[in-house]
């Protein structure tokens, strides 16, 4: 049974920063690549960023480039997401996901999804 739990969401002053977790558990967590994926209200789900299984390789939408970074620890079974500078914008519902194919943006290329966690930034 695989199971993506992500953690670490809450509510911050806009320039703040978080770290979201997002722990892995049945599967081969070092063959997946990870992805990072945000959905606010009224809007579709968007690419944030993935990582290969490696952690050799990323990817992320032009939109966090520069303020957020992907990280992975195989050995614990997680993934990260530290967003730096944050905007307004930036809230919204924040999605772990793993593939086996590569980088990919797309979330319909996602097999194994978390719950979500929620990110509130006010300006």
């Amino acid at each position: 049974q695989v199971q993506l739990v992500e953690s670490g969401g809450g509510s911050v002053q806009a320039g703040g920063s978080l770290r979201l977790s997002c722990a892995a558990s049945g599967l081969s967590f070092p063959t997946y690549t990870m992805g990072w994926f945000r959905q606010a209200p009224g809007k579709e789900r968007e690419f944030v960023g993935a990582i290969v299984g490696s952690g050799s390789g990323t990817n992320y939408a032009d939109s966090v480039k520069g303020r957020f970074t992907i990280s992975r620890d195989n050995a614990k079974n997680t993934a990260y997401l530290q967003m730096n500078s944050l905007k307004s914008e930036d809230t919204a519902v924040y999605y772990c996901a793993g593939n086996r194919i590569w980088l990919r943006r797309s979330p319909a290329d996602y097999n194994h999804w978390g719950s979500g966690t929620q990110v509130t930034v006010s300006s």
